[in-house]
């Protein structure tokens, strides 16, 4: 029999909360075994007969021989005949002669990781919410999409496609997608794009992870904006580059210190249409500027346009993409801010010399984008559902901007004041009282209410204090409720 202390052992693992999803058997020849591997039962030891088992631990006796049947497969136990069960005797290998559990834990806490992996675990990865709150930034409205067209149009891909949509597919991603994303970029923003030019991801995140990797080396120097969208810098800090920031005014990147800057690099990232976060749009002359120090230094430009069709005064300036006529432009694009995050498809303009080397990069990350979401995309932009679902939503959007903006004069006044963009997803506010930003994010999360601080997305360490505050997700009456919340939030931590 099982000394007191196993039994317990196994006992243990019946009722813990972590194996409940294991059947009964399963659990009991996993203690077992980890009995078998810390050294608890020797080799050659008697195992109890499972009659006797069974009645211990209140269960069958069927279970206790499916347990047993299943170490006996596995080479941990010899079941002999007339004798019964025995811990198998195994040559090369001592139970309990490595680490105990409790070191092995110890040393596990602190991984051995590469200096790459240490910079993406430090950095805390780009996490989003699975059920935003206001005024978590950047989420799209979802709840209005046209869900019974999308599926529609996806029976229509599967009734067509058959079995073949189930293979792989093309890791640059599917022709009549790609022909369709350069159609619109070319229309829409300006864009000197073909199909064979457009490489499919699943998000625009992946694309700065790509270009970090392909295009410059650790070590590297990187222009970014300050203050920059956060997503890229943990991208390119995580790849070891180093961030050099140049800093903004109300037309964007002050591109005459980028060209002045005593240190070349070999690349600029920057939000040309929607700065992110301050909403400024880069003007022409810089946009021409920046294209000639591109090519006269043979530097990339990383254009990320994420979220340009939302504009609500006047029409969008030509992407940067669009004005190089030298090709050192990558223009990245995505449809988790246009239609709905859970589609995860991304995509990149590429220079021609860069098509096949990015394209071959990605196959390392995971090989290719779902061809049924792609194809069916693909159907929703042709059938001009996209520019008519994009249309509606910069109509509400637009209105959602303005009750936010009135709310938060009305109710924040004493707190921020609000910069209003001229598109874009989210409202930046600064401080204008004595209160600390964390303070402000932290009194906003006791009540369900998420802000994404603005001092810590300045490189230079020298931003205003503020936070974000995200509208397009929510409608009127939840924007005025969460207003009202936070005010009450705010005057609760400046009283005290």
């Amino acid at each position: 029999m099982f000394k007191h202390s196993q039994l317990e052992s196994v006992k243990a693992w019946l009722t813990h909360p972590a194996h409940a999803g294991l059947p009964l058997h399963a659990r009991i020849q996993r203690a077992i075994r980890q009995l078998i591997l810390d050294g608890a039962l020797g080799p050659g030891k008697p195992l109890p007969a499972s009659r006797a088992l069974a009645k211990s631990l209140g269960v069958s006796r069927d279970t206790i021989e499916a347990a047993y049947a299943q170490l006996h497969a596995e080479g941990f136990i010899d079941r002999r005949v007339g004798s019964g069960s025995f811990v198998a005797k195994m040559s090369e290998f001592s139970p309990g002669r490595g680490l105990s559990r409790r070191d092995a834990l110890l040393r596990n806490q602190a991984p051995n990781l590469s200096k790459r992996g240490a910079a993406m675990f430090r950095s805390g990865g780009v996490r989003e919410q699975l059920a935003p709150r206001p005024f978590t930034p950047g989420v799209p409205e979802t709840r209005s999409f046209p869900l019974q067209l999308w599926e529609r149009l996806q029976r229509q891909v599967l009734k067509e496609s058959g079995t073949r949509i189930l293979l792989h597919g093309d890791p640059q991603g599917a022709e009549p997608l790609r022909r369709a994303i350069a159609d619109y970029v070319n229309l829409e923003r300006g864009a000197r794009a073909t199909a064979d030019r457009v490489l499919i991801l699943t998000s625009s995140q992946q694309a700065m992870v790509l270009c970090a990797s392909i295009l410059l080396d650790t070590g590297d120097r990187i222009f970014i904006e300050d203050p920059v969208y956060h997503g890229a810098r943990k991208a390119f800090d995580a790849a070891g580059l180093e961030c050099v920031p140049i800093r903004l005014d109300a037309q964007g990147m002050l591109v005459e210190q980028l060209r002045a800057h005593p240190e070349k690099a070999k690349a600029v990232f920057l939000t040309p249409s929607h700065q992110f976060p301050t909403g400024a749009t880069l003007a022409l002359d810089r946009r021409l500027s920046l294209i000639e120090w591109a090519s006269k230094h043979q530097a990339w430009i990383i254009e990320d346009d994420y979220d340009s069709e939302f504009h609500y005064a006047g029409k969008p300036t030509a992407c940067v993409q669009g004005l190089d006529a030298h090709d050192r432009t990558i223009y990245i694009g995505t449809f988790t801010k246009s239609l709905f995050p859970g589609l995860r498809i991304g995509y990149v303009v590429l220079p021609p010399q860069l098509v096949k080397p990015m394209t071959v990069a990605r196959t390392l990350l995971d090989g290719h984008t779902a061809a049924i979401a792609q194809l069916t995309l693909a159907r929703f932009i042709e059938g001009g559902h996209f520019g008519a679902h994009v249309r509606a939503m910069r109509s509400i959007y637009a209105q959602r901007l303005e009750v936010l903006t009135d709310l938060v004069r009305t109710h924040l006044s004493a707190f921020v004041e609000p910069r209003v963009p001229i598109g874009g997803l989210q409202m930046p506010c600064v401080m204008t009282c004595d209160l600390p930003e964390r303070a402000a994010i932290d009194a906003g999360r006791r009540v369900g209410i998420e802000l994404m601080g603005l001092s810590g997305l300045h490189a230079s360490g020298d931003g205003k204090a503020g936070f974000l505050m995200g509208f397009a997700a929510y409608t009127p009456d939840e924007i005025e409720v969460a207003v009202k919340k936070l005010a009450s939030a705010l005057q609760t931590v400046t009283r005290r």
